[in-house]
């Protein structure tokens, strides 16, 4: 892999941690006159809407008639858009927020599960030694929180699951077309959804009117769901996923930065003492190794 390309690769996936490292803040925020799944739903309609802006701004509306991309979109749209985000939070329902938490960081195993033992890519030791500590560190901030498993637990687990196929299916369609064409097509296709979730499960559909939690969901929509997610798939097109997937576990530590300054929660001494293994993680995973003996396959 290009030493270049692979440098901005790991600087655009931590920039996308410190953005989305703001998710969970923000949405909290947005909680306070909304139920999760409404406040997602309307988040994604923005989105939708965010990059709809920027697809007539880079003139790329002939990218959606692109037939061998759109069926990647699709899929990837459908896992991740719709079927990963309706695990979680249908999850969130049934089960406390730090198991959700811990669970969800099993995504990163999953990652190189998927990538490095089933699709044979390749990756330096170094980087693997590296997403373990970071796997580490990010138990460590939580450990605290985790109780028992249930129903919420096993739904989280497989949306962890089935996060790598719908990267995979991202990563596959980038090659074709822009990350605003395929975030369009998977928001565009993601709210309704959303919304009819939402109504099944007896969440009242309402109509934002323009306060604090109007701007929330602005800035879920356009900065977290919209921007911060572009630097994901720009990342993950020049690195491989699964290094992404473990550098931006970094982004638990800006979180408790974040929740302290606007939330004022103040971290505790687990949280704090999971930034010894993050450092040496990140550390670990900046490191750039040969591909020599690779197996990564091509298409």
């Amino acid at each position: 892999m290009n030493l270049k390309k692979e440098r901005q690769g790991e600087f655009i996936i931590l920039g996308e941690a410190l953005l989305w490292s703001l998710f969970p803040v923000i949405v909290i925020l947005s909680l306070n006159n909304l139920s999760p799944l409404i406040s997602l739903a309307w988040s994604t309609f923005f989105a939708a809407i965010f990059f709809a802006i920027v697809i007539t701004i880079k003139k790329k509306w002939g990218e959606l008639r692109n037939k061998n991309a759109l069926k990647y979109i699709l899929l990837a749209g459908f896992i991740l858009g719709v079927l990963y985000f309706s695990l979680f939070f249908v999850g969130l329902k049934y089960t406390s927020a730090g198991n959700a938490s811990i669970i969800a960081l099993s995504e990163i195993l999953f990652f190189f599960l998927f990538f490095n033992v089933w699709y044979k890519e390749y990756i330096h030791t170094a980087h693997m030694y590296g997403a373990f500590l970071m796997f580490i560190g990010a138990l460590v901030i939580l450990s605290s929180n985790f109780d028992t498993f249930h129903l919420g637990d096993i739904l989280i687990l497989l949306a962890a699951a089935v996060s790598p196929l719908g990267n995979y299916f991202q990563r596959r369609a980038r090659k074709s077309v822009s990350s605003e064409s395929i975030l369009f097509i998977r928001s565009l296709i993601s709210f309704p959804v959303i919304f009819l979730m939402a109504y099944i499960l007896g969440d009242e559909i309402i109509w934002i009117s323009f306060n604090k939690t109007f701007a929330c969901l602005i800035i879920i929509g356009f900065l977290l769901i919209g921007l911060s997610k572009i630097l994901w798939i720009e990342g993950i097109h020049r690195i491989n996923v699964a290094k992404a997937g473990a550098l931006s576990s970094i982004s638990p530590a800006f979180t408790l930065f974040f929740a302290w300054l606007l939330l004022n929660n103040i971290p505790t001494k687990f949280q704090l003492l999971s930034f010894i293994p993050m450092f040496f993680g990140v550390v670990l995973l900046s490191r750039n190794g040969s591909n020599k003996g690779s197996k990564k396959r091509k298409g």
